[in-house]
């Protein structure tokens, strides 16, 4: 992030910050306090590409929700969501892909201070050690993490989470038994390397663009708790706790700051996906084919 840019987002962070609390303020006494779900990728004090964030970045920005927020696992984000009632601002920690190098500091932390955390795995890298193919288009080959460090992260309380097989825009695929691999078989292959449950799922790239209802309605029959999106919408009591909505925090703490706190031009500008809408001809057909 440039230095004017980051000027400018702390400079609008301080100017709204008296409306955020007392907006906030009215929510918690009306029961309807939001919980917001953050997605991180890789801790790192390289450059190695925009979906890194610093390690002093990260931990400043742990210590400012745990100040600021309840921290809270998807599983109560869901029950708070589900209840109709939630009287405290609420976060739930969430990381994409996979990177080793999360193991060296980020996840330590969180499990030293008994914060909980969706650790969502592409199966592929995992299974058989390939850098991710976003990575390997930079020139980068980073290391995924290995099966035994997330048996290891699983042990320590860390949930971990499905994100396809390859890490595929399942947005552009049209292919039944594609998408049933992807979404499906990955995770069954994903639950029998690590021995436990994977109770969620979390869309690649998570943009409206990158969804369709095709792949949440095969998801909630695949029997998946949650599915999570990543297009910055908040979740408010009553909404429909099946679908998380989430934003990618990576890169400077001011970035998280402005979302978690509730920024009132995400309120009126993000809309929520619809995945009970009727299907569209082509995710029809592709569902049919599943079927």
């Amino acid at each position: 992030m440039d230095t004017l840019k980051r000027l400018l987002l702390q400079l609008y962070f301080r100017g709204t910050s008296s409306y955020r609390r007392r907006t906030v303020h009215e929510w918690m006494r009306r029961g309807r306090a939001p919980i917001v779900v953050p997605v991180f990728h890789r801790i790192a004090d390289d450059r190695a590409n925009n979906w890194t964030t610093r390690t002093s970045e990260f931990c400043e920005a742990i210590f400012w929700l745990k100040e600021k927020f309840d921290l809270i696992s998807l599983d109560e984000a869901q029950r708070r969501i589900e209840s109709g009632a939630n009287h405290r601002p609420s976060v739930s920690l969430t990381f994409d892909d996979g990177y080793a190098v999360n193991c060296e500091r980020a996840l330590p932390l969180l499990i030293e201070l008994g914060i909980p955390c969706t650790y969502f795995v592409s199966t592929h890298p995992v299974l058989d050690g390939a850098a991710f193919e976003h990575d390997r288009a930079m020139g980068n080959y980073l290391a995924p993490n290995s099966l035994g460090e997330l048996r290891a992260l699983a042990a320590a309380g860390i949930e971990i989470g499905a994100h396809t097989r390859t890490h595929v825009d399942l947005g552009r695929v049209c292919d039944a038994e594609r998408l049933f691999d992807e979404l499906v078989i990955a995770r069954s292959d994903l639950e029998a390397a690590l021995g436990v449950p994977v109770r969620y799922f979390a869309f690649p790239f998570g943009l409206h663009q990158n969804l369709t209802a095709a792949a949440f309605r095969l998801a909630r029959e695949a029997g998946y708790a949650g599915v999570c999106s990543a297009y910055g919408g908040y979740n408010f009591p009553g909404d429909d706790a099946f679908h998380l909505q989430r934003r990618c925090v990576d890169g400077q703490i001011i970035r998280l700051k402005n979302w978690a706190s509730i920024d009132p031009l995400h309120l009126r500008r993000i809309e929520r996906f619809d995945y009970q809408q009727p299907l569209p001809p082509r995710e029809a057909a592709v569902s049919g084919a599943i079927r």
